[in-house]
């Protein structure tokens, strides 16, 4: 016998995403597919019939954002963010260590550091899976913004 209830989560409506809970007698299985263009069903069979645990939405996310990354253009929008996300970051390391007059050497080591560390991480992979290219975008980001601080401060 199943029964069919539906839970709204108003954090995942909030993304697009609907959400209902199936339950049945002796299973406990989780089942994501994408119903229309823009909402996507999740299903999470349960034994007990009590509502949707945290767990079972955390195991949800990776399968979302896996399908979510499948177009290039989200990939492409992304990597474009992470970008200007470092060059950001990079701007604003250098102008507040720039204005305080503190510590400026012992942050650029840190810069220095990280980045070469973040350059050996995404070389020494087999593969790069679209974390590590944003990551590596963050890094091209922030070196980009660090260079171009250093030209304003030449001039």
């Amino acid at each position: 016998m199943a029964h069919s209830m539906s839970l709204p989560s108003t954090g995942l409506l909030k993304y697009g995403l609907v959400t209902g809970t199936q339950v049945s007698q002796g299973k406990c299985s989780m089942l994501a597919s994408r119903s229309s263009a823009r909402f996507f069903g999740i299903q999470a069979v349960q034994d007990n019939g009590g509502p949707r645990r945290l767990v079972d939405i955390i195991r949800i996310v990776p399968q979302l954002s896996r399908n979510y990354f499948q177009s290039p253009s989200r990939r492409a929008l992304f990597g474009g963010i992470s970008l200007l996300g470092g060059f950001y970051v990079a701007q604003t390391i250098s102008l507040s260590f720039g204005a305080l007059g503190v510590n400026d050497v012992i942050a650029a080591v840190l810069c220095v550091l990280i980045t070469e560390y973040v350059t050996r991480f995404y070389y020494s992979r087999p593969k790069v899976t679209f974390p590590l290219a944003l990551l590596n975008n963050f890094k091209m980001g922030f070196t980009y913004g660090l260079f171009i601080d250093a030209f304003k401060l030449a001039s």
